[in-house]
C-alpha cells in the first residue's frame, strides 16, 4: 500500500486564478494544484533554495522537487500550445498568518454557521478586495450567538478568503467582488452571497430567513459604468 501524501504547506492563496493567452479560443484547460504554485513561487519569484522551500511547505525536498518540476510542465504546455492555466486544489493547508487576529475570535462550536460580512461603519462595504474590516457573527439555532468586528492585515482578495478560511468561516456576505477573488472564496469552501449593500446585521437577518440576494455576477471597479446597488460595473473587476 502506497504511504499517504503529505499536507503540504502554503503561505497564501493566489491572488490571480486563471491565465489564458488572448490570440486563441482557450479550449484546452491545464489545472495547477494550489502547492505546484506554491513551489513556482517560493522558487522562482521569491528566489528561495529547494531545501528552503522544503522547509516552508513542511515538506522533504525530494517532494518539493517533484511538485516543482510537475509546476514547471504545465507552464510549459501552456505557452507553447496555447492553453488556459487555472490554479485550483491539491494536497495542501494553508498556513495561518493571521494568528493575532485569529485568537481574538470566540471558538467556534459544534453546529455552529460563522458568517462574514465586508464591513465600513455599521454597513456592507462594496470592495471585497479593499476590506479593512469583517463583521463575523455566530449563528445557532437560527439566533445570532455573538458578533464581532475585527480588522485584516493587509489588502487583496488572496490574504483575505485565507484569513476567512483559518477563522472557519461558513457564509460571506459582501457587495462587489472579481472573478479571481470569486475562486478564492469558492476554494475556501464559503458559500458567497455578493451583490449586496445596506445595514450589515439587516443582511444577516435576512439570511437567516432565506431573503438575502445572491448575485455571483456582482463585479466592480471605478471606472465603468454604475448599476445594481450603488456600485460600478466595467471590464476590470475590484478585487
Amino acid at each position: 500500500m502506497p504511504r499517504p501524501q503529505r499536507c503540504r504547506r502554503i503561505c497564501y492563496f493566489p491572488e490571480y486564478w486563471r491565465f489564458c493567452p488572448d490570440d486563441t479560443s482557450c479550449n484546452k484547460t491545464v489545472i495547477m494544484t494550489l502547492d505546484e504554485f506554491e513551489t513556482l513561487r517560493l522558487i522562482d519569484y521569491m528566489g528561495v533554495t529547494q531545501k528552503k522551500c522544503a522547509e516552508e511547505m513542511e515538506v522533504a525536498r525530494t517532494t518539493v522537487t517533484a511538485i516543482y518540476d510537475s509546476a514547471r510542465k504545465k507552464v510549459a504546455d501552456c505557452l507553447v500550445n496555447g492553453k488556459q492555466l487555472v490554479i485550483s486544489g491539491g494536497n495542501y493547508r494553508l498556513g495561518e498568518n493571521h494568528d493575532g487576529i485569529l485568537k481574538k475570535l470566540s471558538k467556534k462550536g459544534l453546529n455552529m454557521m460563522r458568517i462574514a460580512v465586508t464591513y465600513q461603519e455599521g454597513q456592507i462595504f462594496q470592495h471585497f478586495g479593499h476590506t479593512e474590516q469583517f463583521k463575523i457573527y455566530d449563528v445557532t439555532d437560527g439566533k445570532i450567538s455573538t458578533s464581532q468586528i475585527v480588522n485584516t492585515m493587509g489588502a487583496g482578495h488572496g490574504a483575505l478568503a485565507g484569513f476567512l478560511k483559518n477563522a472557519q468561516v461558513d457564509v460571506l456576505i459582501c457587495g462587489g467582488i472579481g472573478g479571481g477573488a470569486q475562486m478564492a472564496i469558492a476554494e475556501a469552501g464559503i458559500q458567497l452571497y455578493s451583490g449586496n449593500s445596506g445595514k450589515a446585521d439587516e443582511a444577516v437577518e435576512k439570511w437567516m430567513n432565506g431573503t438575502l440576494t445572491q448575485n455571483k455576477n456582482a463585479t466592480c471597479d471605478h471606472h465603468g459604468h454604475e448599476h445594481g446597488h450603488g456600485h460600478t460595473c466595467g471590464n476590470h473587476s475590484c478585487i
